[in-house]
């Protein structure tokens, strides 16, 4: 069956939640080769790492690899928002920082950067990017905007609710708010996560060769930019060519990608969370609550049109469409059908009713510019980058 407006409110307002378990293959096939993000090993110099886990699946310890993280997939999500609001076939009230035709002090452009919304800053609508910018010359931290986001938290949640409804349904924390980063958290809404199942892990070299024959007994000094032939000098810092990414490289074999039986895309949208969200002074608190439901059905279909070319190597089709299903108090289950077409149908219902509930939402994004100081700080780390000077650790 598909599902109606009034089945979806109904379903937030009684059940657990709406779910997904879709098993996902390699785009090269069953034993095709997928290479998951890796992360930091433990200890100062240890090599990359995938995370391996055990999971108990079926009643078994299977061995399983993590392809997409929780965050990770909620960046996606968010990009197939930000991608159909370009497209016009949604609407949705969110934040832009435009850097287009800004320029330093010292006349660097950035007008690279573009235009940066809070469906892709890290910290959502909290972010630094849109705190130090600014709104027709009044810093953002001044206008009315950010005083009513110092007050929002879960039992308030109305005003987050006007200017960025996606912070609400992925998660934020206004980590500089009031009480010295004791702001108010919205804890995640929906949960979208990838592992491959019964992980096997393989290995990795690479060879590059030099085109121009450059010797690896041909010694140099200085960094990849500032580089000299070394003379030979006594004391002299002599670096290999292949230090500054001349001569041949060859690398040793090291762990490096997997190969599974399946990939499992679990996706959970809670509806006992999205009850947790109260919105004072509208004539009903559910019409709200629906249009994050229906904002998650459309995120999570639209990843389905665009596919899971999650990175280099790391391409997933789907092993058949399933069903999501609604999980009732009790643990029982129904299931419904629905399109990425069909979910914005049902978006647009809700934003309707929502409206006449007493919700606002903004169909033109608020529009900042960064404050000066922040475009000096981008264009002084910007230079020390472009001089090749190595970056300090962070803390």
């Amino acid at each position: 069956m598909a599902i109606s407006l009034e089945q979806l409110r109904d379903v937030v307002a009684k059940d657990a939640a709406i779910r997904r378990v879709q098993r996902l293959l390699p785009a090269g096939g069953p034993g095709d080769k997928i290479f998951p993000p890796t992360y930091p090993g433990e200890g100062r110099n240890a090599p990359a790492r995938h995370v391996f886990e055990t999971r108990r699946i079926d009643g078994e310890d299977v061995p399983c690899v993590l392809i997409d993280s929780v965050q990770s997939q909620a960046n996606r999500l968010e990009e197939a928002l930000l991608s159909a609001l370009h497209e016009a076939r949604i609407t949705m009230p969110h934040i832009v920082v435009d850097f287009t035709g800004v320029s330093a002090s010292d006349g660097s452009d950035l007008s690279d950067l573009g235009k940066i919304t809070s469906l892709q800053a890290p910290h959502r609508i909290f972010d630094a990017v849109i705190r130090d910018s600014e709104l027709d010359g009044v810093a953002f931290t001044e206008t009315d905007h950010y005083r009513v986001l110092l007050l929002a938290k879960p039992t308030n949640a109305l005003q987050l609710f006007k200017l960025g409804p996606s912070s609400l349904l992925f998660g934020a924390w206004n980590s500089t708010g009031e009480g010295g980063g004791l702001g108010a958290k919205f804890t995640r809404c929906i949960v979208s996560e990838i592992i491959g199942v019964s992980a096997a892990e393989g290995q990795k070299g690479a060879v590059r060769i030099d085109p121009l024959g450059i010797r690896a007994d041909v010694k140099v000094v200085g960094g990849p930019l500032t580089w000299t032939l070394a003379s030979g000098a006594k004391g002299e810092k002599a670096l290999r060519p292949s230090e500054i990414v001349h001569s041949n490289i060859i690398s040793n074999l090291a762990p490096g990608g997997v190969t599974i039986d399946y990939a499992l895309h679990a996706a959970v949208i809670t509806c006992a969370g999205l009850r947790r969200l109260k919105f004072p002074d509208t004539k009903d608190e559910g019409a709200g609550r629906t249009v994050l439901a229906a904002l998650g059905l459309v995120a999570l279909t639209l990843q389905d049109e665009a596919g899971y070319a999650l990175r280099s190597r790391c391409d997933l089709v789907c092993e058949g469409r399933v069903p999501f299903e609604i999980v009732h108090p009790d643990g029982t289950v129904d299931q419904f059908e629905i399109t990425a077409e069909d979910a914005i149908s049902v978006l647009n219902e809700a934003v309707k009713a929502a409206k006449s509930a007493g919700f606002p939402w903004n169909e033109e994004p608020i529009r900042l510019v960064p404050q000066d100081r922040l475009v000096e700080l981008v264009a002084q780390s910007r230079a020390k980058g472009l001089a090749g000077e190595t970056e300090a650790e962070d803390g």
